[in-house]
């Protein structure tokens, strides 16, 4: 959807998907089930080294942060939350961009109904390969720069969020640490994230699927869109984004909350007292 009608004036945009529900049945109906699982496997890649980045890095950056500023790592500030999460995007954008990019390619080839620039690989191994001797190592990271502000957006503001959330909610709600709790926090931190990162994620989009230099930039790209299909055009598909971001955010915050506490559990019984500071 986000592709759909691209630099085409309003009036003469071809409307193939009206929603994402239509969107999904068109799929099926022209390309069977498996139409909506393509690039599942770089999605999976691109996630675990996004995710792994994100999760991993944060902590210690806020708490390293944090040390150094306010001369206590425990305590929390915002404007350290977001750099820190915007950072720790930053870093797990670059990491997986060459992954986001062939999926990007393979989810919007369709021999039925072709929407914006067509790229026709076998599978993700093809395209990397593909893309890699048309076009270099630089191939691979066309459009980064959109990925990175992506990210950055989404990072910076999902797990500051999440954390404002459940301190407002535990506050305010009497809500008590717990599966409840994650998940209404989560809920809150999946749609801000939504709202932030939606129009750099129809940039990015576009930049990916591009052949050829149609997009200078990620500035041109912005420009010519809005000049062309008018300001909403950047919120293309927001409702198949945010049903998308919303279960992924609550699964991934919720999980890593209880992986955190899983962690500590067991390193309380392996590591000996010493390694928490305590006197033998």
């Amino acid at each position: 959807m986000q592709l759909q009608g691209e630099l085409q004036s309003k009036g003469h945009q071809p409307h193939h998907y009206r929603g994402p529900i239509h969107g999904v049945s068109v799929i099926v109906r022209n390309e069977g089930v498996r139409g909506i699982y393509r690039g599942l496997g770089c999605a999976y890649v691109y996630q675990l080294l996004l995710n792994g980045c994100r999760l991993g890095f944060y902590e210690p950056m806020r708490h390293g942060l944090a040390s150094l500023l306010l001369n206590d790592g425990s305590k929390q500030n915002l404007p350290i939350n977001m750099f820190c999460g915007a950072s720790s995007g930053i870093i797990g954008a670059i990491a997986g961009s060459p992954f986001f990019l062939v999926k990007t390619r393979l989810q919007s080839f369709s021999p039925f109904l072709p929407v914006g620039t067509q790229h026709n690989y076998r599978n993700a191994l093809d395209g990397l390969s593909q893309i890699y001797k048309g076009e270099g190592v630089r191939g691979l990271y066309r459009g980064v720069g959109a990925a990175m502000i992506r990210t950055g957006f989404g990072s910076s503001v999902q797990l500051p969020t999440y954390f404002f959330a459940k301190r407002m909610l535990t506050k305010h709600a009497a809500m008590d640490e717990g599966a409840p709790l994650h998940l209404a926090s989560s809920t809150v931190s999946g749609f801000v994230v939504c709202c932030f990162m939606h129009p750099p994620d129809t940039i990015m989009s576009r930049l990916y699927n591009q052949h050829g230099d149609l997009y200078k930039g990620v500035f041109d790209c912005l420009g010519k869109t809005i000049r062309t299909e008018g300001l909403f055009a950047i919120y293309k598909g927001f409702l198949p984004h945010l049903a998308r971001i919303l279960p992924h955010t609550i699964l991934t915050l919720s999980l890593a909350e209880q992986t955190n506490k899983l962690v500590r559990k067991i390193e309380s019984r392996i590591l000996p007292a010493t390694e928490f500071g305590k006197d033998p």
